[in-house]
């Protein structure tokens, strides 16, 4: 299952795009595919205004709301168990440029992530 492609608008990116101004690395992990996840929970869960509205068995979805505006941005993970990859994609749901918070916020996650490998 891929995860939505980004719009042509710069507010998005996915480490499944095939369009470079769009694409981020998806990020990596050992061991087991429950351990990661619990991984990316948990740094969901310490994210401000962060709420985790989908999580199944190989997918989480969270959304993100900016602090002044309430905007709503959406963040999904695909666990690739077999590559040992999460997919991820970060997309505002209104406006055209985010000015970079979506790219920010993936690595952000990312950075958090690998402290906990």
């Amino acid at each position: 299952m891929p995860l939505t492609p980004c719009p042509t608008s710069p507010n998005c990116v996915s480490s499944q795009s095939s369009d470079l101004n769009h694409l981020v690395e998806p990020i990596p992990y050992s061991g087991a595919l429950e351990g990661a996840k619990a991984q990316i929970l948990h740094v969901l869960t310490s994210l401000p205004r962060t709420t985790i509205v989908k999580n199944e068995a190989h997918y989480v979805h969270a959304e993100c709301r900016s602090l002044i505006f309430r905007f709503t941005d959406d963040v999904e993970f695909l666990f690739d168990d077999e590559h040992k990859v999460i997919h991820v994609r970060s997309a505002s749901r209104v406006g055209y440029s985010d000015l970079g918070v979506n790219r920010q916020r993936v690595e952000n996650i990312r950075q958090q992530f690998l402290l906990l490998q």
